[in-house]
């Protein structure tokens, strides 16, 4: 395994960190993820489980893990995928990257597409990360977080999240704005798609992690069709 815990360097620092989920205030799901990183590698693998009221409906459940490098100062993943499973459905999805894009991608089942579906072209795969390495920010400077475009490619779906500032970095953290700009893997017209690109508030704040030098998120609101998402984390320790 990569970067194994009988292997791990003198100067590495490893993470557990729990989220909670909920929809209009009620828990939904929790989550947990477990990084290590040292001066030039890391991986993080995450778990998630449905709770509170989304049991009642449909039992949801996923694994996700993501390695890397780290260079000059930015992460580079090389492999990523994912598992989920919610009531009978269950779909598995495996990203690889090389020279700082996505070389390959496969999903299982493939998604279904239509006239209308967007392409996805190899020029929109490069410069992009998966959904976990894409959550990490490398810099010196806090007010410096927001001031990006995040690139993010799930296997599926390519967009960019627009990042600005909403306020002056306070008692450790960052706070941004974000705006979901769709750009490829997905059907035109869908409205909930369209509600996210055009209606949806979402702010995200950042705290930096140890001493990795990279900000992660800590909280995130989004706002969906019926309702608003959080993301909250509940802790962040060291292992």
């Amino acid at each position: 395994m990569f970067l194994a815990a009988s292997a791990l360097p003198a100067n590495a620092e490893s993470f557990r960190a729990d989220y909670s989920v909920t929809l209009l205030g009620l828990p939904v799901a929790k989550a947990r993820f477990d990084s290590t990183f040292t001066d030039d590698r890391f991986v993080i693998e995450g778990s998630l489980q449905s709770s509170g009221l989304a049991r009642i409906f449909d039992r949801t459940r996923g694994t996700t893990r993501v390695e890397g490098a780290i260079h000059r100062g930015e992460v580079r993943p090389r492999a990523f995928r994912s598992n989920y499973e919610s009531g009978r459905k269950k779909s598995r999805t495996t990203i690889r990257f090389a020279r700082g894009g996505v070389s390959s991608y496969e999903n299982t089942p493939e998604p279904r597409r239509g006239n209308t579906w967007v392409p996805v072209s190899e020029s929109h795969l490069r410069a992009a990360l998966d959904p976990l390495s894409s959550t990490l920010i490398r810099t010196d400077d806090p007010a410096k977080v927001c001031n990006r475009t995040v690139s993010i490619f799930d296997g599926e779906m390519r967009a960019d999240l627009r990042l600005t500032p909403r306020a002056a970095p306070k008692d450790g953290r960052v706070t941004c704005d974000a705006r979901f700009v769709p750009v490829s893997g997905y059907r035109k017209g869908r409205k909930q798609i369209d509600f996210l690109q055009n209606e949806s508030r979402i702010t995200i704040s950042f705290a930096r992690l140890g001493g990795t030098g990279f900000y992660t998120p800590v909280d995130a609101s989004i706002g969906t069709q019926i309702g608003t998402l959080r993301v909250t984390a509940n802790r962040i320790e060291t292992r």
